[in-house]
């Protein structure tokens, strides 16, 4: 391999992978607490895969994994906020930059820390 292409090779590669860890601006983090007072008013949608949802999930919370999002996204009403949470906070990148390019959503907040760092209710 020349010098050349694997040097274009490299800046792909780190491309790629820091687009896929950068927030977005149109994704808004929020703590716990600030997350607890809004998230009964939009569509809280949970993007952790159906085993880790079915060990507790919170409250009203509606199960759409990542790995399925785009299959389901006409689930989701663009219109209304969206407030997103996986285990850690980490698909919520992902999750965000789908359903602002198939569903034209521009009200995306998700959980910081995820659903580990949840105190609110819960159901199993």
């Amino acid at each position: 391999m020349t010098p050349w292409i694997l040097a274009i090779t490299t800046v792909l590669l780190v491309f790629f992978i820091v687009s896929r860890v950068i927030k977005p601006k149109y994704l808004r983090s929020m703590e716990t607490e600030e997350f607890k007072k809004d998230y009964r008013k939009a569509q809280l949608v949970d993007i952790r895969e159906e085993k880790e949802f079915k060990t507790g999930h919170i409250l009203g919370a509606r199960n759409i994994p990542l790995s399925q999002l785009r299959q389901r996204q006409t689930e989701i009403r663009p219109d209304k906020p969206v407030y997103i949470y996986c285990q850690s906070g980490a698909r919520c990148i992902q999750a965000a930059k789908v359903l602002k390019k198939k569903r034209g959503a521009e009200d995306i907040v998700q959980l910081k820390g995820g659903f580990r760092k949840w105190t609110g209710k819960i159901k199993k």
